[in-house]
């Protein structure tokens, strides 16, 4: 019951920053992204609804299947300024519905981070994070509620600290729990219903036998989700120790001859190229999430507006080249929808 209350007023809490403005617009956005799949051509006339801005690349972990922990980004790294962060923002805000500060890296490494939480807040835009939780001491909690930061997703791979090091590695799962107890604690001193704290459970083989103990955990400590993420492999040709062997969890299936592929069929379009986009910390905007190293920069927002990047020739070849095929990006070859199973 709990729970059900807590996803009602997070639906609410959405809901109620929508817009004569920002309804519009997504409306366009949806009639563009089918008229463009109609006539295989891509055609935009909007803006985008969802937009992610990555505070930093830094990051304190080194999680074995990703580019921030494995420090093998070829792109640099370094901080966002908040004078880019505000630039986008006073843009985008008019119709920008949600905002995610995650790309790579632990936002919280960002020492204006919640500053830049609580400039988009004022804007009235959902605002949500991502965080390893290594850094959500009292104080950091307390001003992460205060911050009006709308969805704080903490990742939680493993209930026991020997499963959760396996693939968080360098990590601490008493860290992580404190972290959390200090937001729970926190929202209930300001009666505040915001954040509304998800514990995402990234499935790989060493953590799949305690997905219910993981259920029980965000119980105790009163998260208000559990969310179960498959995993993606860079690899996966020839298997991983971290696919489970538990096949709803995971994104690739063994073929007869031993070698591994992506499960799902993989269509030639993506929403997400008219529903939203990434932002590198330097200002690169980048198609999604799976360009993790910014190979397939769009635009520069160091000299370039928004709109001018988002309806631009070089973001309208790639939307063709999506819809002719998607084989012919390589970041594609390796994406899968539907990563999380909503428990």
């Amino acid at each position: 019951m709990d729970a059900l209350r807590g996803n009602f007023s997070d639906t609410l809490n959405l809901l109620r920053k929508a817009t004569s403005a920002r309804v519009y617009n997504a409306a366009k956005v949806v009639s563009s992204f089918h008229y463009s799949r109609l006539l295989n051509k891509p055609n935009h006339w909007a803006l985008p609804t969802s937009i992610a801005i990555e505070p930093t690349t830094s990051c304190n972990l080194r999680c074995p299947e990703c580019p921030s922990g494995l420090r093998s980004f070829t792109r640099p790294t370094g901080m966002l300024q908040a004078e880019l962060f505000k630039k986008v923002i006073d843009e985008l805000a008019p119709t920008l519905s949600y905002l995610t500060f995650y790309f790579q890296g632990e936002p919280y490494l960002h020492p204006q981070f919640l500053d830049l939480v609580g400039y988009a807040s004022q804007k009235n835009i959902y605002t949500a994070t991502s965080t390893n939780a290594h850094y959500l001491t009292d104080a950091m909690a307390r001003k992460t509620v205060e911050s009006g930061l709308d969805r704080l997703i903490i990742s939680i791979d493993g209930t026991t600290q020997e499963t959760y090091q396996a693939y968080r590695v360098g990590g601490r799962l008493d860290k992580v729990l404190e972290g959390a107890r200090n937001i729970i604690r926190w929202k209930r001193e300001l009666k505040s219903i915001t954040p509304f704290v998800v514990f995402q459970f990234l499935v790989v083989r060493p953590n799949e036998h305690q997905v219910t103990a993981v259920h029980q955990l965000a119980r105790e400590i009163g998260a208000d989700q559990v969310a179960l993420k498959t995993a993606q492999i860079y690899d996966y040709a020839m298997g991983s120790d971290l696919i489970p062997t538990t096949d709803k969890y995971a994104r690739y299936k063994q073929n007869a001859d031993g070698t591994y592929s992506i499960k799902n069929r993989l269509e030639s379009h993506c929403w997400k190229m008219w529903q939203s986009c990434v932002i590198t910390w330097d200002g690169k905007v980048v198609p999604c999430c799976f360009d993790k190293d910014a190979q397939y920069v769009m635009g520069d927002l160091q000299t370039e507006s928004f709109k001018q990047i988002w309806q631009g020739p070089k973001y309208r070849e790639f939307r063709a080249s999506l819809l002719r095929s998607r084989s012919e990006i390589e970041m594609c070859k390796n994406c899968t929808e539907g990563t999380k199973v909503w428990a």
